[in-house]
């Protein structure tokens, strides 16, 4: 996480603001034009950077927490599924250690990306959120009481129908030009 996120956050930050688009009211053609007119509104510069980067800790967070269950468990399942005397378990293992590590790495993961996606779309999250994650939680728990923790949770069945086959074809992928 500590090397993708300084790739990733500016992206991420470019493709929620993308996505809150609504048909009715699009501003911007696509990253490079939200990119551009963030750049030139905050004046560029330093504020420029911090702007693109909005949600850069939350990035990181997220993508750690990942990070951790992702890997641990496929090796932790791959080494459960690899018959003894042999090196590595065989496709369909592959596919099913690696789709479950998906399983895992998402589970644990989309609380924080809602709270980041939150953060990175809101227009005023330097002045509302100066905790980042821990101030939008903050907010989410203080509007809907105990209903924030399903609402960290939004998305959760069409991200976790993705995340198998998406980790099961990473894995197999990897596995096999290893």
């Amino acid at each position: 996480a500590i090397y993708t996120t300084p790739i990733l956050a500016p992206g991420e930050r470019l493709k929620c603001m993308l996505q809150i688009q609504t048909e009715g009211n699009t501003k911007f053609k696509g990253p490079s034009d939200l990119g551009k007119h963030l750049w030139k509104e905050s004046g560029g510069g330093i504020a420029g950077l911090r702007t693109i980067n909005r949600g850069f800790c939350a990035t990181l967070t997220r993508d750690s927490v990942a990070s951790a269950f992702y890997f641990s468990s496929y090796e932790y399942l791959k080494k459960l599924a690899t018959p003894e005397g042999e090196k590595s378990p065989g496709s369909l293992s592959t596919l099913v250690c690696g789709g479950t590590a998906g399983i895992f790495n998402w589970a644990f993961a989309i609380p924080f990306d809602n709270l980041k996606s939150k953060l990175q779309t809101d227009p005023n999250t330097f002045e509302k959120y100066p905790n980042g994650m821990r101030s939008v939680a903050a907010e989410m728990y203080r509007q809907q009481g105990f209903g924030a923790v399903s609402a960290m949770y939004r998305g959760f069945s069409a991200v976790m129908l993705r995340a198998f086959p998406a980790n099961a074809a990473c894995f197999l992928g990897y596995e096999t030009a290893v």
